[in-house]
């Protein structure tokens, strides 16, 4: 069974690791041959096509798949995505992100591939976004449905968001928690010399983000909930895990807010240094406005840190309010404020919230896990379609 995966570009963030660990994880299953396509890695979120150094085989970069509308590029693109499935002949296309998701499963259609499969790591579409963009976006999803074999989900809401959207049947959206390597954080400890390293005293109580700096994280709403908490608590340090083009913005926005002495911002940490930043953590804070489930979320859950997230999508999924953390509703600002001082001031909260999480990842996360899914999937639609596995 041959597979190739689709995605818009290989930058630092959740739908490029899911993408990076199943491409991998596929491979060492037994009948399978794993192909991956990727537009241009640009921007300061870093790359991951580095994991591809020791297989360039089955990497391939098209130039013209980048992230913006662009009617020339994107023709080109479709073109080149049909051409290069031509000659690859896969079984299955597993498209990712939005861009490389429509253009990708148009030229499976195209290239006559038999089951084309789409991952929605986050919509593609919403109230986000302008009316304009919303309607093409919306109405690109919809087409690209009419090719669509199946698709899966990062998240249960997922499917709610598509299905009211006019977009597949029930029958054709299966969840895939997207998991990861648990092991180094469940490891994670307090590690003071790094720390030290960061400027953080060893008793101060840290609120960490994991996220790209880039519109819709919610950085700016957790600077406020933060400046707000810091008379109550000023051992509270806030511990920003991730670089992008708001750097400089949200910088100067911790000035004028007056907490920059009390703001640390990493830049860009590779992603197997990510858990040894959440073991430096107290808590996390996760006030996105969407995605379908941020991987930060089980990722401090697994390190045994309780969070706070807004309800975005399928935080609900993750952050179990009362039992992993506290769901907030979104823009509540006050709200997140009580809970980081509620969590910075009982010790024992924090643990019962962090182990019970703790629990829950290692039951629903593990990249094994998300790998034996999908391959079962992929055994499934090729049996359905009478291919050969």
């Amino acid at each position: 069974m041959r597979v190739t995966h689709i995605i818009t570009r290989l930058v630092v963030g959740g739908a490029q690791e899911n993408t990076v660990a199943s491409v991998l994880g596929l491979r060492q299953k037994p009948g399978v041959e794993v192909y991956l396509i990727s537009g241009p890695t640009t921007g300061p979120e870093g790359s991951l096509e580095s994991e591809f150094a020791g297989a360039p085989e089955i990497f391939t970069r098209v130039p013209e798949l980048v992230r913006p509308i662009h009617p020339l590029k994107d023709w080109l693109a479709l073109r080149r995505l049909e051409q290069i499935l031509r000659e690859q002949k896969p079984d299955i296309v597993h498209t990712h992100s939005g861009k490389a998701g429509i253009l990708g499963r148009l030229a499976a259609r195209r290239a006559g591939v038999p089951v084309i499969i789409h991952h929605i790591h986050g919509p593609s579409f919403g109230p986000f976004q302008g009316l304009p963009a919303n309607w093409i976006f919306t109405a690109a999803e919809r087409y690209a449905a009419r090719v669509t074999t199946h698709f899966i989900c990062s998240a249960q809401a997922m499917t709610r968001i598509y299905l009211a959207a006019g977009i597949g049947q029930p029958e054709m959206f299966t969840r895939v928690f997207s998991g990861f390597q648990l092991q180094p954080f469940l490891d994670a400890t307090n590690d003071l010399a790094l720390r030290k390293k960061l400027g953080i005293p060893a008793d101060a109580f840290v609120i960490g983000k994991i996220a790209r700096l880039f519109k819709l994280k919610g950085h700016e709403d957790l600077l406020l909930a933060f400046q707000s908490a810091l008379p109550q608590c000023p051992r509270a340090r806030l511990l920003l895990v991730g670089d992008g083009s708001l750097r400089a913005h949200l910088e100067n926005r911790a000035r004028k807010l007056g907490v920059a002495e009390k703001v640390v911002f990493t830049g860009l940490v590779p992603p197997n240094e990510v858990a040894r930043h959440i073991g430096i953590m107290d808590c996390l804070a996760h006030l996105s406005s969407r995605e379908a489930l941020s991987r930060a979320l089980p990722q401090a859950l697994a390190a045994g840190k309780p969070v706070v997230s807004y309800d975005f999508d399928g935080a609900d999924e993750i952050c179990l309010d009362g039992e992993t953390g506290f769901l907030v509703r979104t823009g509540d600002i006050a709200t997140v404020t009580q809970r980081l001082l509620q969590l910075a001031n009982d010790a024992p909260l924090r643990e019962r919230l962090g182990c019970r999480g703790q629990q829950f990842v290692r039951e629903n996360f593990a990249v094994e896990k998300m790998v034996d899914a999908i391959y079962h999937l992929y055994l499934k639609l090729a049996a359905d379609h009478g291919l050969r596995s």
